[in-house]
């Protein structure tokens, strides 16, 4: 699933080459994503508006159009969303399409159809109810080891729930939530009222580093992330624990291996020798 590394990814690749484009129609093929796509009400929004600028909000792309309405598009599992010429035959499960005024499509395709793309106006966005839970974002300045070290406060949960929880801050998926664990050598089981006020500025560092790495390599493709121009990330190539499950430990050579276990029916990679 596309993580916010991967999404910012998309947001760079796009930005320069949506700017000042203008909607002029949309093709919904496909309306039962995740939630059905309001078709008439999204046309009217979209329809002769030009693109003015694009943000990420978590895990979401906002393209905003002029006259204050916003895009909303989630990639849910398997979504891609490619800037493509107008003459680009269409590729299958490709259920939403916007046509610019430039010739060239904005393509939504999605095979196992757990997106979203939905419109509003942009001042409702933070009261929305896909928005209003969502915690602090990892590069704003205000994300630090005392802002973790607060919202743990009363918790006994294990450390990599927490840090998954969008609701303390957001993006930090499965993938990167093993990777911030073993740069900061803390065993994914850890109670969060066993982390010291040190462990959690330590915390708050590796959160920015590893996703700040990620998106610099252009993200993690495992399955079927692609960039706006359709190029895959190679953050994968990175990886320290995710994925390496009986490999040797990195830090610890030949003395530790990886091993895998599963929270919450999902993956987590460690090393028991030094991550405690």
């Amino acid at each position: 699933m596309p993580e916010l590394p991967e999404v910012e990814v998309l947001r760079r690749s796009l930005e320069p080459r949506l700017m000042g484009e203008t909607i002029e129609g949309v093709t919904v093929r496909v309306p039962a994503l995740r939630e059905p796509i309001p078709k008439a009400r999204l046309a009217r929004d979209v329809t002769g508006r030009q693109v003015v600028g694009l943000r990420r909000r978590a895990k979401y792309l906002l393209i905003d159009l002029a006259g204050g309405i916003t895009l909303v598009l989630h990639l849910g599992m398997s979504g891609r969303l490619t800037l493509v010429p107008g003459e680009t035959p269409p590729e299958a499960h490709e259920h939403v399409v916007f046509h610019l005024a430039s010739g060239r499509r904005l393509r939504f395709r999605d095979p196992r159809r757990f997106g979203q793309i939905f419109s509003l106006p942009g001042e409702e966005i933070a009261g929305h109810r896909r928005f209003a839970h969502l915690g602090i974002e990892p590069f704003d300045p205000a994300f630090t080891g005392d802002c973790l070290r607060r919202s743990a406060l009363g918790r006994r949960g294990p450390v990599k729930a927490f840090l998954m929880d969008a609701s303390v801050v957001v993006g930090v998926g499965n993938i990167y939530a093993s990777e911030v664990l073993f740069q900061t050598r803390i065993h994914p089981r850890r109670s969060v009222a066993r982390i010291s006020r040190q462990r959690w500025e330590a915390v708050a560092e590796a959160v920015r580093t590893v996703l700040g790495e990620a998106i610099a390599e252009g993200g993690t493709t495992l399955n079927d992330f692609t960039d706006g121009e359709g190029n895959r990330g190679y953050f994968q190539v990175s990886l320290a624990a995710y994925g390496r499950e009986g490999e040797a430990c990195h830090r610890c050579g030949e003395g530790g291996s990886i091993r895998r276990i599963v929270q919450a029916g999902r993956s987590t990679f460690y090393c028991p020798r030094c991550q405690h």
